[in-house]
């Protein structure tokens, strides 16, 4: 049975859209179950999502869509680049934790103190796309 990962990670701008979908491309290369927020939400109208106003209707189908996929998964990979972890990931990370479930951080080896109470989580950390895979077979395997 294929193996369930969560891609967490901050949706702001096209780079960070971006890296995350390279990110969901290499782990299902290796043929994991990948979701990832932006990219696999169904249900949901696409027109409405690039609108800065969000019917409540669509904020729960997308609350519901990223809570059963956390529910779904057997491991979170969550980007936590920048001055501080977002605030969404944080949460993503945060319930991953609470459910015994690893978590796998990619940073960027910054020298910045984020919230420690959320790095404390995190299972593993690692620094670059390539070091993904190890880590999520070390994680799986115990």
């Amino acid at each position: 049975m294929k193996k369930k990962i969560y891609i967490a990670g901050p949706l702001f701008n096209k780079h960070e859209r971006g890296y995350l979908e390279d990110i969901a491309e290499i782990l299902e290369k290796e043929g994991f179950d990948c979701f990832l927020p932006h990219r696999d939400l169904t249900g949901v109208d696409e027109s409405e999502l690039k609108t800065t106003t969000m019917s409540q209707d669509t904020k729960n189908k997308i609350f519901i869509a990223d809570l059963n996929a956390l529910k779904e998964s057997d491991l979170t990979v969550a980007l936590i680049t920048g001055w501080d972890i977002d605030s969404g990931t944080s949460a993503e990370i945060g319930y991953t934790y609470a459910n015994g479930k690893p978590i796998i951080g990619i940073d960027a080896s910054e020298r910045r103190f984020r919230n420690l109470f959320v790095e404390g989580m995190i299972s593993e950390k690692v620094n670059d796309i390539s070091a993904i895979i190890p880590a999520i077979k070390r994680k799986l395997l115990e």
